[in-house]
């Protein structure tokens, strides 16, 4: 070894690192499909369909791409999607956004959440957090210097206790974090949860992240009460949104933010140093494709109606139901049957029987332990099928 190696080993050596997030390690969607991959376990854990997107979207990108539609686009996202989505909020939510000043497109909904974060929080400021949460939000927090105020849903409704909210607001309180439909659980807001929101903002000058990505997955006939459809709380809302949810690609990394312009403004600051243009074909292709209306006003009924298939194969294993109204996920609860810690018992299921799930103590920060698993069933009826099939072989009860 040469002398000038072994001094550059001995230098890395003595370098320190003060990490900005020291308690936290690797995701639990990573380890439990690591876990399903080497256990070639059938993965209702992570959030993505195991079946084709839409033809016509896919051969819009090879289009695109064939076009010449290959180099950077605006840093704010192509100007044509930006006017589609503009055309779209104001066909759905009856707000007139501005595509130039108000919509900016980002790799992904985490990336606008991420950013819409560092953009507002300085050190100490406060961020009221629902949980069971999104398991990006306390980390995004604690980077920017804030503090996160955690308040747990009411179990097993996962509903927002308002009360509790109104209690723990301080003067360092500067944003209030929103999900619906809901990671992890599939609830949604009703019209008392925008009233008690909107009598907050009312008292208190209070930033909204309003977390949307599972926009048009909402079932049962319910309404998806988007923060862009109340002009009180949509003047201070940053509203996170996935294209990948949407339209069945979540390996494209593309979504969106919309918030008023002055907020906008502060976003796209650090938007530009941070990613500054995101994926071109797929913009070009999106613009065209987001004229097809029925591509997402009709995907509430098509995956509920996986959702609904789902749950017809549960009713054959000894897990009990707790619903979901949105989102890829659904919840069930084994308390009555079994004490075991629900890591253990999503591990367990993963290596022994072949189906990987996600243990809802993972998106508590102290680890709160309903005896809850998390399952995505947005996947092929084959693949639910054979995934309960394997799931009641179990005999754990």
């Amino acid at each position: 070894m040469q002398c000038r190696e072994i001094i550059t080993i001995l230098y890395l050596r003595s370098m320190q690192i003060q990490s900005k997030l020291p308690d936290v390690g690797t995701t639990i969607f990573t380890v439990m499909s690591s876990l399903a991959v080497q256990h070639n376990a059938i993965n209702l854990g992570q959030g993505f369909p195991d079946f084709m997107m839409s033809e016509e979207l896919v051969s819009l990108v090879n289009t695109a791409m064939q076009q010449g539609h290959n180099q950077y686009v605006h840093m704010n996202g192509l100007p044509l999607l930006r006017e589609r989505l503009a055309e779209k909020c104001l066909k759905l939510y009856n707000n007139n956004i501005n595509p130039n000043d108000e919509i900016t497109i980002t790799p992904g909904g985490t990336y606008a959440i991420y950013t819409a974060l560092t953009a507002v929080l300085n050190k100490g400021d406060e961020v009221i957090v629902f949980e069971p949460a999104y398991d990006s939000y306390i980390p995004n927090i604690i980077i920017n210097g804030g503090v996160p105020v955690l308040i747990s849903l009411e179990y097993p409704s996962y509903r927002i206790p308002w009360d509790e909210v109104k209690a723990k607001i301080t003067s360092r309180t500067k944003m209030i974090m929103i999900n619906s439909p809901h990671n992890p659980t599939g609830m949604v807001l009703c019209e008392d949860d925008i009233i008690q929101l909107k009598e907050i903002v009312a008292q208190h000058d209070i930033f909204i992240l309003s977390d949307e990505v599972y926009e048009h997955l909402i079932f049962d006939n319910k309404l998806h009460l988007s923060m862009l459809h109340y002009p009180e709380l949509f003047e201070r809302s940053f509203i996170c949104f996935s294209f990948g949810k949407t339209h069945h690609c979540t390996g494209w990394k593309l979504g969106y933010c919309i918030a008023p312009k002055v907020l906008t403004s502060e976003f796209r600051k650090v938007h530009q140093f941070n990613c500054f243009s995101c994926n071109s074909p797929t913009q070009v292709a999106l613009s065209t494709y987001l004229q097809n209306e029925n591509a997402y006003l009709n995907l509430g009924k098509e995956i509920q109606a996986k959702r609904d298939y789902f749950r017809q194969l549960m009713l054959a294993t000894p897990f009990k139901l707790i619903p979901s109204y949105g989102s890829y996920f659904e919840c069930y609860s084994y308390e009555h049957f079994s004490n075991e810690r629900d890591f253990d018992l999503a591990v367990r299921l993963t290596k022994d029987y072949g189906i990987a799930t996600i243990p809802i103590s993972s998106f508590y920060n102290n680890k709160t332990d309903n005896k809850v698993l998390r399952f995505c069933f947005v996947k092929n009826e084959e693949t639910l099928k054979k995934a309960v099939e394997r799931l009641d072989k179990w005999q754990g009860y």
